[in-house]
């Protein structure tokens, strides 16, 4: 068996592998519904936690309130993916939610990877998926974070 240091190297390996393959099958998927990937992203978070006011989805996407999610969210509307509807608790406030069936009609491309990785995670035990649900939720609870400090260094 491999030394701590060399597994260690291996899973960041993994990891960065990983992610190369997510992002460019989230480009894929992207293209596909005819959307970019940050127009896409911020449907994805939208599904996955619930209706925002375009200042939080900007805060939460990085991008600049105003301006570029402005523009992210006509992409959107005219697409069809999200509507924007009144706060009924502050009818100042706009409130940008996802449309199901658009949606839907979006999730169709996941399809292939959710079939493939589903036939992966039967082979596991439920300790196994235990643990990784646990890695998961650790991994994504610190994005966030490390986002906010990569945005943070000078640029190159």
């Amino acid at each position: 068996m491999p030394d701590r240091a060399e597994l260690i190297e291996e899973l960041r390996l993994s990891m960065q592998r990983s992610t190369m393959w997510t992002v460019l099958l989230h480009h894929t998927t992207a293209s596909k519904a005819g959307i970019n990937v940050t127009d896409a992203q911020c449907v994805n978070m939208l599904v996955l936690d619930g209706p925002k006011t375009p200042g939080r989805l900007a805060r939460e996407m990085g991008l600049t309130t105003g301006g570029a999610i402005t523009t992210v969210i006509d992409r959107l509307e005219r697409a069809g993916y999200v509507k924007r509807t009144r706060d009924p608790e502050d009818r100042r406030r706009v409130i940008v939610e996802p449309v199901p069936e658009t949606v839907a009609r979006f999730s169709a491309y996941f399809e292939p990877i959710a079939r493939a990785s589903g036939a992966h995670i039967e082979g596991l035990t439920d300790e196994q998926l235990d643990f990784l649900v646990r890695w998961m939720r650790g991994m994504s609870a610190l994005m966030p974070d490390v986002i906010e400090e990569i945005q943070a260094l000078p640029n190159a």
